[in-house]
């Protein structure tokens, strides 16, 4: 459960995380190639069971632009890249319609249920995003990026243990995937009172990342409650030799001192 009081810079990381995976690739989440393909909808049928996405009061729309390193077909990408333009432009429910269909029409792909899961989220309806984003891991349950942001969704339903298991599916997945890292730190720290394991996660976000701040303070803040000495500086000076310790050698060019007189010399 998570403190009543949270330092500065654990409220910020927490932001970071709740924001984390705004976007969602087409290739990432492929599984295989496209199905048959279906008629495209009447009067804006879609995926059965969810609800119609309305444009929030404020903050910008989730925006998964397609990058594939993978190309897909070119019909997949152009139906991709229509409800990308929707979504940009800022018509969410036409591209909550058009994301629909193609999961009728290629019923593989996770990207549009993955896609799906964060506008319901970005609209409120997490337990619609949670339907959707378990689809898209069941799809492809090697896309990080799709097991990620359902961690991200089950931790804002109050799913701590759940969203934990999702975290580490994404690591399982990609072990370089910082955002699921960060967001394991933060929900093993805040929410199961498990700092030892929130220091192992943000320590390798951090390696990942290179990032300072907030993570380097919490990462500090982890090391003393879990009684680690303080990470020193890459740059920090070499400790000046003791008092006691033995002479240092004469530095580089001057002169040997004299050779001990031998007895009856």
């Amino acid at each position: 459960m998570a403190r009543s009081t949270e330092p500065r810079t654990q409220a910020t990381l927490v932001c970071l995380a709740a924001a984390c995976g705004l976007l969602a690739l087409l290739s990432a989440c492929a599984s295989s190639p496209a199905t048959t393909p279906a008629v495209r909808r009447p009067n804006g049928a879609g995926a059965a069971g969810a609800p119609s996405v309305r444009a929030p009061t404020s903050g910008a729309a989730p925006v998964a632009p397609a990058a594939p390193a993978a190309p897909p077909s070119p019909r997949q990408t152009a139906d991709f890249n229509r409800a990308l333009g929707f979504m940009r432009s800022g018509n969410l429910t036409e591209a909550e319609l058009e994301f629909k269909q193609m999961t009728l029409e290629y019923p593989a792909l996770c990207a549009p249920y993955v896609n799906l899961g964060l506008l319901y989220r970005k609209a409120g309806h997490l337990d619609q995003s949670e339907v959707m984003l378990r689809n898209a891991v069941q799809r492809n349950g090697t896309s990080a990026m799709a097991w990620n942001e359902l961690g991200v969704t089950q931790r804002m339903r109050g799913e701590f243990t759940d969203a934990a298991v999702a975290y580490q599916q994404a690591i399982a997945a990609d072990p370089n995937f910082a955002p699921a890292y960060r967001n394991l730190g933060v929900d093993a720290d805040l929410y199961l009172g498990d700092p030892e394991r929130a220091l192992t996660a943000l320590e390798r976000y951090k390696e990942l990342t290179g990032e300072d701040r907030p993570v380097t303070s919490w990462i500090a803040e982890l090391r003393q409650r879990t009684g680690k000495p303080p990470v020193k500086p890459a740059n920090a000076p070499a400790p000046a030799p003791s008092a006691q310790g033995a002479p240092a050698p004469p530095a580089q060019g001057a002169p040997a001192p004299p050779a001990k007189p031998q007895r009856g010399a």
